[in-house]
C-alpha cells in the first residue's frame, strides 16, 4: 500500500524503531523487498537511486515501485535515493514517487541549502515528502562512470539545526562515520554515537543513516537506540544475491535453468532484508 514516508518515519520516531530503505535496481529486487515487507508486516522505504539510472530508466523504477506498492498491505513509500539535481528529483515527483531526497551535500552549506529548499517547495507543493543530506557519507560512489573514494564529512549540530530550519526538509541524512559500499577489511566502522545522540536531541525530524550495509549490527541497533529512524541498505543485497547465485552454479553441474539460479539470488535478498527488519524493529 503506497503510504507517506512522513507517516511512516513519524510512527518509527515516536516509537523508537528503525525502518529499512533498500535500494531496488529490477524489478525483482523490488517484488523481494515488497514481498518479504508483506510477509513480516512491516513498512519499507522502496528505494531507487539516481546513480542507478543505467540500470533501469525513472520511468520504470517509478512503474516498478507503484505497481509493487499496490500489490501489498504492508505500508510501502517509492522514494527517490540521492537525487543528484532538481530536473530528475521533478520528474521522479510527476511520475508518482511520493518521497525523494535531494543530495547537495557535496556543496557548501549555503548552496546545500538552496538547492535543498528548491527541491523541497517543490515537493512540498504535490504532496510529497523530501529528504536531504548535511554532513557528507564517504564511500565509493555507484556510477558507472565514477568509480572513486569521497571523503566522509561529519555533521555538526548548529549546522544541522539551521538547515532545517531553513530548508524545511522532512528527514535528515547524517554523516557520523559510515560509508556506502564495502568497507575495507571488512571491519565495522568506528560511530560516533556522542555525535548522533546530540543530533537527535537538537534536530527536529527524522535522522537517517545511510551506508548501513557493513555497519554491523550491534551499531545499527545503538543508532536506532540513540535517534536514527531510517536506514539504506543497498550493497548487502547485491552480495547476496551474487553469493546464493554463485553456490547454485558450484553446486549443479547440470544447471540449465537460468531460472533456478534468479529463484536463489531472490531468496538471498528476502534473507537480507528479514534480518534488518528484525534487527531493527526489535
Amino acid at each position: 500500500m503506497l503510504t507517506r514516508t512522513k507517516e511512516i518515519l513519524t510512527e518509527a520516531k515516536k516509537n523508537h524503531y528503525g525502518i529499512v530503505a533498500p535500494d531496488f535496481w529490477d524489478l525483482n529486487s523490488a517484488r523481494d523487498y515488497v514481498q518479504t515487507a508483506e510477509e513480516l508486516d512491516a513498512p519499507i522505504l522502496l528505494s531507487f537511486a539516481q546513480a542507478h539510472k543505467h540500470l533501469i530508466s525513472l520511468e520504470e523504477a517509478a512503474a516498478v515501485g507503484k505497481l509493487m506498492a499496490a500489490s501489498v498491505k504492508a505500508p510501502i513509500a517509492l522514494h527517490l535515493d540521492h537525487g543528484e539535481d532538481f530536473d530528475y528529483v521533478k520528474r521522479a515527483i510527476e511520475l508518482g514517487f511520493n518521497s525523494v531526497m535531494i543530495d547537495a551535500s557535496m556543496h557548501d552549506f549555503e548552496e546545500n541549502v538552496r538547492l535543498t529548499k528548491e527541491a523541497a517547495d517543490f515537493a512540498h507543493a504535490h504532496g510529497v515528502d523530501i529528504e536531504a543530506e548535511i554532513g557528507h557519507v564517504g564511500g565509493t560512489t555507484e556510477s558507472p562512470t565514477e568509480m572513486e573514494e569521497v571523503e566522509t564529512v561529519y555533521t555538526t549540530v548548529e549546522d544541522a539545526v539551521k538547515f532545517a530550519e531553513k530548508t524545511g526538509v522532512d528527514s535528515l541524512a547524517v554523516s557520523i562515520g559510515t560509508s556506502h559500499g564495502v568497507y575495507k577489511n571488512n571491519k565495522n566502522p568506528e560511530l560516533n554515537f556522542k555525535r548522533l545522540k546530540e543530533l537527535s536531541e537538537n534536530v527536529p525530524v527524522p535522522l537517517v543513516l545511510h551506508g548501513g550495509s557493513g555497519t554491523g549490527d550491534e551499531n545499527l541497533k545503538r543508532c536506532v537506540k540513540e535517534g536514527i529512524t531510517k536506514v539504506n541498505v543497498f550493497t548487502e543485497f547485491t552480495v547476496a544475491a551474487r553469493d546464493c547465485a554463485a553456490k547454485v552454479v558450484r553446486e549443479d553441474e547440470n544447471l540449465k535453468s537460468y531460472m533456478k539460479i534468479q529463484k536463489a539470488a531472490d531468496e538471498g535478498i528476502r534473507n537480507v532484508l528479514r534480518h534488518y527488519i528484525n534487527l531493527l524493529t526489535k
